[in-house]
C-alpha cells in the first residue's frame, strides 16, 4: 500500500507554513518534517496552554518565525528569507464565537493577513504553488440536506464564516489578476470539523468533552441536534499535501477550489458524537443537553468532496469511529506523559499506511 502522500516529491521542498504553531498548523508541520520537508513556520505564539506545538516538540524540526499576518512587513520579509517553493497558510482566526465576540479582529486576521500574503507572494520569485485554506462554512448555508460542492454560492451568517467566504474571493481574484500569469499555482481548500489529539480549543466539542471526561464531569450539549461534516485532523491535511503535490506538477488544471470531507454515509450529530466518544473513553463519561439561545449557528452542514476524489485521488481513509478513538488515544497516552512527539508521528504513520475504504 502506498502513502496517498508522495514522499520523495516533499524531501528537500522549502515549505512556508501559516499558522504552524495552531492544532492543524502542528500536525501538518509534523507531517512535513516526516517527508524530509525544509519547513517555515510563521505565526504567533501557541493559542492556547497546553498546545500540540510545545507538547509534540514541533519547533524541533522547523524554522520557526513568530509573527503576525496583519504585520505586512514582517510577514513579507519573513516569506522573501524563506524562499519557498510552496506555500500553505492555515493562519486564521478560527472560532465562530470569536468572530461574534471580535469581529474587527477576525476580519483583520482572516481577510487582510490572507491579503498581506498574497502580496508578497506577488514578490517572491521562488514561490510555485500556494494553498489558502478557508472551511466549509464559507458557503451560504441554507441548511439543505444535499452536500455543498465547490460552485454553489458562497456566503456566511456570522463574522467568521463571512470572512473566509470573502478570503475565497480574494483568493480567486489574486489569482486571475496576478498568480496565474507569474506561474503561481493558487487554489483554496474547504475543510470540515476537524478532531484529533493535542486541540485545546476553548468551546470546541471535542476538547470539551474530553477535558470534561478525564475531570470526571458531565459535558453540556448546546446544539445536539446539529450535524458537522466531521473528520480526523489528518484527513484534510492529506488532501492539502496532495492538492500542492498537483499545482507544482500540472499547474493551473488544479488551481481552484477544494472540498475535503467525510464520507457522506457517515453523517452525525453533535449529540451522537459525544455519546461514541463518552462509549470509547469509558469510566463514566457522562453528557447532557442544555440548548441555548446564544449567537446564530448552522445546524446542518456537509460537504461534496467528489472533486478531489475524481480528480486528485484523495479519499477519507479513517471513519468518524476511528477518528474519535484516535482522538481518545492521544489523550489518554497524554494524560499518562507519554513521548507525544512520538505518539503523534506514530498516528501519521499509522494513517498513512491505512488501507482506503
Amino acid at each position: 500500500m502506498e502513502n496517498l502522500v508522495t514522499a520523495s516529491f516533499w524531501k528537500d521542498k522549502r515549505v512556508f507554513l501559516t499558522g504552524h504553531t495552531g492544532f492543524k498548523g502542528s500536525w501538518l508541520a509534523l507531517w512535513l518534517q516526516t517527508l524530509g520537508a525544509r519547513v517555515h513556520g510563521y505565526s504567533l505564539p501557541p493559542p492556547t496552554d497546553p498546545n500540540l506545538f510545545s507538547v509534540a516538540r514541533v519547533a524541533e524540526g522547523l524554522s520557526d518565525a513568530r509573527g503576525d499576518l496583519r504585520d505586512a512587513t514582517r510577514l513579507n520579509q519573513a516569506l522573501h528569507d524563506a524562499q519557498p517553493q510552496i506555500v500553505l497558510h492555515l493562519a486564521a482566526q478560527a472560532l465562530v464565537e470569536e468572530g461574534y465576540r471580535d469581529p474587527v479582529g477576525t476580519y483583520a486576521s482572516n481577510l487582510t493577513g490572507t491579503l498581506n500574503l498574497l502580496e508578497a507572494v506577488r514578490s517572491c520569485a521562488s514561490v510555485q504553488a500556494v494553498v489558502v485554506v478557508t472551511s466549509d462554512k464559507c458557503y451560504q448555508n441554507r441548511e439543505w440536506s444535499s452536500s455543498y460542492r465547490e460552485q454553489d454560492p458562497l456566503g456566511g451568517y456570522d463574522p467568521y464564516s463571512s470572512s473566509k467566504a470573502a478570503v475565497e474571493i480574494l483568493t480567486a481574484s489574486y489569482r486571475d489578476s496576478f498568480l496565474r500569469e507569474r506561474g503561481v499555482a493558487t487554489a483554496t481548500a474547504r475543510a470540515g470539523n476537524v478532531i484529533g489529539g493535542g486541540d485545546w480549543a476553548p468551546r470546541r466539542l471535542v476538547p470539551d468533552a474530553l477535558r470534561a471526561f478525564a475531570a470526571e464531569t458531565e459535558v453540556v450539549l448546546r446544539h445536539p441536534n446539529a450535524i458537522r461534516p466531521w473528520q480526523h485532523v489528518l484527513e484534510p491535511l492529506a488532501g492539502y499535501l496532495l492538492l500542492a503535490e498537483h499545482l507544482v506538477q500540472e499547474g493551473n488544471l488544479f488551481a481552484s477550489a477544494w472540498n475535503f470531507g467525510p464520507d457522506e454515509r457517515d453523517p452525525l450529530t453533535v449529540g451522537k458524537v459525544v455519546e461514541r466518544l463518552a462509549r470509547q473513553w469509558g469510566d463514566g463519561a457522562q453528557c447532557s443537553t442544555a440548548p441555548t439561545a446564544g449567537p446564530h449557528e448552522a445546524q446542518l452542514l456537509k460537504l461534496d468532496s467528489g472533486k478531489a476524489r475524481s480528480r486528485l485521488g484523495w479519499q477519507p481513509r479513517w471513519t468518524v469511529e476511528t477518528a474519535l478513538q484516535a482522538s481518545v488515544d492521544w489523550h489518554r497516552a497524554w494524560l499518562r506523559g507519554a513521548d507525544m512527539r512520538a505518539f503523534t508521528l506514530a498516528q501519521i504513520n499509522d494513517y498513512s499506511t491505512t488501507d482506503t475504504p
